[in-house]
């Protein structure tokens, strides 16, 4: 890998990253209090398997969020571990690294929903998924859902999008803790842990909440999805440094 000498506080493809999310967010909310159209409806991902899903959505939903804490989260842990991934790697590097791990994450995400379609499924006949794929939208946007705890889950899997950046930025925090394992991440601005500590914990953390907690709202396994690409990335890249 080709180590960068200097240091830029504010490297150009985090810069641009934050500036195109800022954006997104932004115009997102725009739209929706002014038109009353909330365009996550064409942009956040959704099930492969759902009438609302578009191709252009495995890379779009990246740049959405749901609300300023989603957004702020996010973009605080981008430029942080970001700036310090792509002075180290260069930019072109750093960029192709975000993308893939965002699309590994919404892959790995994709996949734990496709086995959760196929239970649901078995559990409901055809005419209750006929009408949950007709209805089921409708009651979304009017922050209803069924009754029916199957229902209930296979309208939220079929008629929710995914949104938010938070699949790459896993990706990048397992490359800072893989890159920089000593170095010092003070949590919530006092607690020092060694960033290999943080990342292995952070990670198994994510996997506990992605088998315990269900409806969170929260896509843990894309998360989970953007360390494990992530760490294949790197492993690839290492290998073919020495070769």
């Amino acid at each position: 890998m080709i180590v960068q000498r200097s240091f830029n506080l504010m490297p150009t493809v985090v810069k641009n990253l934050l500036i195109i999310n800022g954006l997104m967010f932004f115009g997102m909310y725009s739209i929706e209090t002014t038109f009353g159209i909330d365009i996550t409806r064409w942009l956040g991902l959704y099930f492969p398997l759902s009438d609302s899903f578009l191709p252009v959505q495995l890379v779009s939903h990246m740049f959405m969020h749901g609300n300023l804490g989603h957004i702020f989260s996010n973009m605080i842990m981008l430029w942080f571990l970001g700036s310090a991934m792509e002075n180290y790697w260069g930019p072109k590097r750093f960029l192709i690294y975000y993308l893939l791990t965002g699309l590994g994450a919404s892959a790995l995400q994709i996949g734990v929903n496709f086995l959760e379609y196929i239970q649901l499924s078995s559990a409901l006949d055809a005419s209750a998924i006929e009408q949950i794929t007709r209805d089921g939208a409708d009651l979304i946007r009017r922050n209803y859902n069924y009754t029916n705890p199957d229902w209930g889950a296979l309208n939220r899997l079929l008629n929710v999008p995914m949104v938010g950046a938070s699949g790459a930025v896993f990706g990048v925090l397992l490359a800072f803790g893989m890159t920089f394992p000593n170095q010092v991440i003070y949590l919530n601005f006092f607690f020092p842990i060694k960033a290999k500590y943080f990342v292995i914990g952070y990670g198994l953390l994510e996997l506990y909440n992605g088998f315990a907690i269900s409806n969170s709202g929260v896509a843990h396994f894309a998360h989970l999805g953007g360390m494990l690409f992530g760490y294949l990335l790197i492993r690839k890249w290492k290998r073919e440094m020495y070769l």
